[in-house]
């Protein structure tokens, strides 16, 4: 039976029914521009979601342009993927649907521009079936063609990410990324967005310093609170 895969951060898994994200099911997560780089920090959280799975992982690419190393600095390991090249949008959605009803895969990952409610129900019934979890990740050759991520679909979570400027360091060098999530469709939740440093080697959020000092500000507050009324 498929559970839930939580995030590891409180604040974000407190928004998605269950605790995390259901694992039987389709999501979907977009770059916030059409650039590259909330394009690749899109991909990176989706990698880092299928990191904390176990098994192997099916990712359909219909351009050549996924950069493996990336994957694996956001917890995915090598030898863990399946790579299909699928070329079109029509051999990647059949190839996403049957690594969904495969039933042996922990997780499949498919890039998608346009997503038709007929499409994401078949995709959604074979998630269920099988228990796998299922994130298309919504690409589009031309800007103009973002509109159709707002059409509906019959996913349970619908992410949207964006490049932020890294902490500056004490000295020279690059620092963790920076990415606004924002979660603007839950089924049964509430919509949410939240400033994370990117995905560690194991596939794991983290708040920035500054964000985190105030959410345990805040949860020391409330802890206080309720010994006070008690």
């Amino acid at each position: 039976m498929a559970g839930f895969l939580p995030f590891g951060l409180p604040e974000m898994d407190a928004r998605l029914p269950g605790g995390g994200l259901a694992s039987g099911a389709l999501h979907e997560v977009a770059g916030a521009g059409n650039g590259a780089l909330d394009g690749a920090a899109a991909a990176l959280f989706a990698a880092g979601i299928m990191a904390r799975t176990k098994g192997q992982i099916l990712w359909c690419v219909r351009d050549q342009d996924l950069f493996a190393p990336g994957l694996e600095a956001a917890g995915l390991a090598a030898d863990r993927v399946i790579y299909v090249e699928a070329g079109d949008e029509q051999t990647a959605l059949a190839c996403f649907e049957e690594g969904l009803r495969h039933g042996g895969l922990a997780g499949v990952v498919a890039e998608i521009g346009r997503l038709s409610m007929t499409s994401s129900r078949r995709l959604q019934l074979a998630a269920e079936g099988s228990g796998t979890l299922g994130i298309a990740i919504r690409r589009w050759r031309r800007q103009s063609d973002a509109v159709d991520f707002g059409q509906p679909t019959a996913a349970v979570t619908r992410w949207r990410v964006s490049a932020l400027p890294s902490a500056p360091l004490a000295a020279p060098g690059i620092g963790r990324a920076r990415w606004l999530v924002e979660l603007i469709r839950c089924r049964a939740g509430e919509s949410a967005d939240f400033e994370v440093e990117g995905c560690d080697h194991e596939g794991r959020l983290a708040l920035p310093a500054g964000l985190a000092d105030r959410s345990a500000e805040a949860g020391a507050r409330r802890i206080a609170g309720g010994r006070a009324r008690g």
